[in-house]
């Protein structure tokens, strides 16, 4: 697969199946945009060591999972890149290369690994889970990615992949700056709340519609979903603006969403009914993706050489960014005989 195209780099950690926050914050503009950009998809199983260390066979039977949940959504194998963190040997080399060129200080005062490291209830981070942001600017430069789909919470990681490009290239490539400098793209709606009404849908959570969730528990979750407390009677008057169910209408209704959202404040339609049209909305969605990822997990081999073929194909990207890496550093050794 050879391009012209300007390049784009997304992923996601291998902890599970993947879910409508997954969908809306990247997944969509994957399948948006692959024809647009030579896209690469990574599975970044070692970035998943950073929370799961203690757990590697959840990660190692997530990479089907995962690869698959990015197939059935409408990635298409023969126009992206789809591709295993841990087979890609230049992405460690680089990690350790930008490691020479960022401060502790910065890393400290990074928001996201802050948060993270609250969620995951950590008081004392691992070396890995405490510079894995540096890691991340390895994955999306390896490939000199243009344009890095993501959540509003990785744009602290993207500004530090674009300052450690910057200070590559103004230390070591300045009269050839090959190191690119790429750019955000964030989804529509770059954090869907959880069912429970948690800010966040994780998978960690419990609080998730998953891609390839059937039909019945679809519709148990749906049901299942947290609404306005203070709605006692389907007549009482509602307040969308705080039920987790109209803002899953505002992505998954849109068309229908200020009817919903009326119909509530006037007390005509109950939470029952409005979680019913949801219901029926996402599964309209999922339906298709379903098919397709049936199609894949009775073809897994397909599944693995799509996943061997892309590992190739970054690879040989990735052994030649590393290689003109190392000539800018100087750690290319001259060991011929000069005599």
């Amino acid at each position: 697969m050879t391009s012209l195209k300007k390049r784009l780099l997304t992923g996601d950690r291998p902890t599970g199946r993947l879910h409508i926050g997954h969908y809306v914050g990247s997944l969509e503009n994957r399948v948006r945009l692959q024809d647009e950009y030579d896209s690469f998809i990574e599975i970044a199983d070692i970035q998943a060591l950073t929370t799961h260390f203690k757990r590697p066979e959840l990660i190692s039977e997530s990479i089907m999972q995962v690869a698959m949940d990015n197939l059935s959504v409408g990635l298409d194998p023969n126009k992206v890149t789809i591709f295993l963190q841990s087979q890609i040997p230049s992405i460690a080399e680089m990690t350790i290369f930008y490691s020479m060129l960022v401060t502790m200080n910065v890393l400290r005062q990074n928001p996201t690994v802050k948060s993270e490291a609250a969620n995951y209830g950590y008081e004392d981070m691992t070396y890995g889970f405490f510079g894995y942001p540096v890691s991340q600017a390895a994955d999306i430069t390896f490939c000199g990615a243009h344009l890095v789909p993501v959540g509003e919470d990785q744009a602290p990681h993207i500004e530090l992949c674009r300052k450690l490009v910057r200070r590559f290239n103004d230390l070591y490539a300045q009269d050839d700056p090959f190191l690119v400098e790429p750019k955000m793209l964030v989804g529509d709606f770059p954090r869907l709340p959880g069912l429970d009404g948690n800010a966040k849908m994780g998978k960690s959570l419990g609080n998730a519609i998953y891609l390839s969730d059937s039909e019945e528990d679809l519709r148990s979750k749906v049901m299942t979903a947290v609404t306005d407390p203070s709605r006692i009677h389907k007549t009482d008057p509602g307040h969308p603006d705080i039920c987790v169910v109209a803002t899953y209408h505002s992505v998954f209704s849109k068309d229908q969403y200020e009817d919903i959202c009326d119909r509530c404040k006037a007390g005509t339609i109950g939470c029952v009914a409005c979680k019913k049209e949801l219901f029926n909305n996402l599964n309209t969605l999922l339906t298709p993706f379903r098919e397709k990822r049936a199609y894949y997990e009775s073809h897994l081999d397909e599944v693995r050489d799509i996943i061997a073929a892309g590992n190739d194909r970054a690879n040989q990207i990735g052994d030649e960014t590393s290689r003109r890496m190392k000539e800018a550093m100087h750690l290319v050794p001259h060991l011929a005989n000069e005599d």
